[in-house]
């Protein structure tokens, strides 16, 4: 019975649902304290805790960590015992209350095991980020070169965007994604003293979210995706491979008959 229980992948699917709806309502202020859901939330510990058992007394601890989901559920399990001890203990609402809450939120992570072709995902964004490192490593230094120099030019003008180089490093990055980055030169070309010195600042903003932005961050895009959909690309030409060999035999089959 408890096997039947525990190994079904269905009953461990809709244990992880239902503590994950627990979990969104009790981060609502209102209902944080709710007596309800906390011990509901405390069920679901003593839940996922005896699935690791009973696992552990079927697999036997060789076979159960073997499995690189089981270890991590484990750890998931472990992480989370913590957090049954508010229901025994009444501790003030401090740092080691909010530890428990964040321990909480680990749980949560056990849904990505039943993402279909999770394996397949998690090796094209491995091979994806490989592939991007350079671009990355090149955008990093394009963001760092750009705010050190903006903010040289423009950190007196207007230091809530450039007054050091941190806060710069963080505008011009906000510029790359291009999120509002026309209201920044706006504002300098207000406070400028000439014409062209506002004119200037509209053109060397509009050059930075070219390179950075438009460029540097659609490059990054294209290799990315492009390495992330490459196992489709592969097993494309993989067929085109195999009929080429067919065709070929097929050709040499005619050949001999010719003779």
């Amino acid at each position: 019975m408890l096997k039947r229980i525990f190994f079904s992948d269905t009953v461990i699917f809709s244990a992880i649902v239902i503590n994950t709806i627990v979990i969104f309502l009790m981060a609502f202020p209102d209902w944080s304290a709710e007596p309800i859901l906390l011990n509901l939330d405390y069920y679901f510990i003593i839940f996922f805790l005896i699935e690791a058992l009973v696992k552990l007394f079927y697999l036997k601890p060789k076979g159960y960590f073997k499995d690189g989901w089981n270890r991590f559920d484990f750890f998931l399990v472990i992480v989370s015992l913590p957090s049954l001890l508010e229901g025994f203990f009444n501790f003030p609402d401090t740092s080691l209350v909010l530890l428990f809450r964040l321990l909480r939120l680990l749980r949560l992570v056990r849904l990505f095991r039943f993402i279909p072709n999770l394996n397949h995902i998690i090796t094209g964004l491995g091979r994806a980020l490989k592939a991007s490192v350079f671009v990355l490593i090149a955008l990093l230094f394009l963001n760092f070169f750009l705010a050190l120099f903006t903010c040289y030019i423009y950190g007196g003008v207007v230091p809530e965007y450039f007054g050091d180089p941190m806060i710069s490093l963080y505008t011009i990055f906000q510029m790359f994604t291009v999120e509002g980055w026309y209201e920044i030169p706006s504002l300098i070309a207000e406070k400028a003293d000439s014409k062209w010195a506002g004119g200037f600042a509209r053109l060397y903003f509009v050059l930075v979210v070219l390179m950075g932005g438009i460029f540097g961050m659609s490059l990054a895009n294209a290799v990315f995706v492009d390495e992330m959909t490459m196992d489709n690309n592969k097993e494309l030409e993989n067929k085109i491979d195999d009929l080429q060999v067919k065709i070929n035999q097929l050709q040499n089959t005619l050949e001999k008959m010719n003779k």
